[in-house]
């Protein structure tokens, strides 16, 4: 890990629609814009809370395309591929690499709730997802997928599958499950990583992560954490977590996807913060409470594009 290409804060890039469910790219470019300047060290695009399961194909071609143009290299954008088709995945794969994806994040294959295959066809699957592509891959373990991935499996794929490297853990008792890919895959293991909005940060931090990959309504809020740990003040790591953690709570649980565009929105970054239909908006009591969090904190997202 002390070598690892990829470490620090990359928040996820909410997709930002027209009140009519459109893309609006030019809200998306400032989002994009923000959120590096907030302290990210990269980007994910594409992600769940991205709301990419409710964008077509060619919608999802044309974020990656306008995204990556966009950042020009600035930071190292991670980009989604997931899908339950092995081919199809890998084209994903394939063309986010050719436009400039530093990472891919692919979920384990899986479709609604009850369609799953078993430990054999997810080796396979991301074996041929490696032998497509030459960046690294980053195995999300989320429970959105409802697929069991023990440890002993993802640090077993860890060192028998080339560019499968990096591990988004977001699964119940996070930081023991950190600690124990650490052990088993060893120098296997380039980056295990916190996810779920940094609910679990601290603990993962001290279970070895060495990225993190939250909402992105406040880099510059999760950022000072990161530094002060990695720097050894842990101290100073902890009295900034606890300060924070009252926002982080409420975004992981009371608004979930919508924090980052009703702070967006909020502090003029984004032109509409709605979800794209059927996705149901954050309740206003909650919405309430979430910039009256934020604005205690001076969040800079409240007055960056004012």
């Amino acid at each position: 890990m002390a070598n690892a290409r990829y470490r620090g804060l990359f928040p996820v890039v909410p997709t930002t629609f027209t009140e009519a469910g459109e893309l609006d790219l030019a809200s998306q470019k400032r989002a994009v814009d923000f959120m590096i300047e907030a302290g990210s060290d990269g980007l994910c695009i594409l992600a769940n809370f991205s709301e990419q399961f409710l964008l077509a194909d060619d919608e999802r071609e044309v974020l990656t395309r306008t995204i990556l143009e966009h950042v020009q290299g600035r930071v190292p954008v991670i980009v989604t591929t997931t899908h339950f088709s092995t081919k199809v995945c890998a084209e994903r794969s394939r063309r986010a690499q050719a436009m400039g994806a530093a990472m891919l994040m692919v979920m384990p294959p899986y479709h609604g709730a009850t369609f799953r295959v078993g430990e054999p066809k997810i080796h396979e699957f991301y074996a041929r997802l490696s032998d497509a592509v030459d960046i690294p891959i980053m195995i999300q373990d989320a429970p959105a997928a409802g697929t069991p991935l023990s440890a002993a499996f993802l640090a077993r794929m860890a060192k028998e599958i080339e560019h499968v490297a990096y591990f988004k853990i977001e699964t119940a008792q996070a930081a023991a499950k950190l600690r124990e890919l650490i052990r088993l895959g060893g120098d296997a293991i380039e980056g295990p990583w916190d996810g779920e909005e940094a609910i679990t940060l601290l603990p993962d931090l001290d279970a070895g992560c060495t990225g993190a990959m939250t909402g992105g309504g406040f880099p510059d809020g999760i950022q000072p954490i990161l530094q002060a740990y990695a720097a050894g003040r842990r101290d100073e790591a902890i009295a900034a977590y606890e300060r924070w953690l009252p926002l982080i709570n409420i975004e992981n649980r009371q608004c979930g996807p919508m924090a980052a565009k009703a702070l967006m929105k909020e502090g003029g970054v984004i032109a509409c913060e709605a979800p794209r239909h059927p996705f149901p908006e954050i309740h206003p009591d909650s919405r309430k409470l979430l910039i009256e969090t934020a604005k205690r904190l001076d969040a800079m997202v409240l007055r960056w594009g004012r």
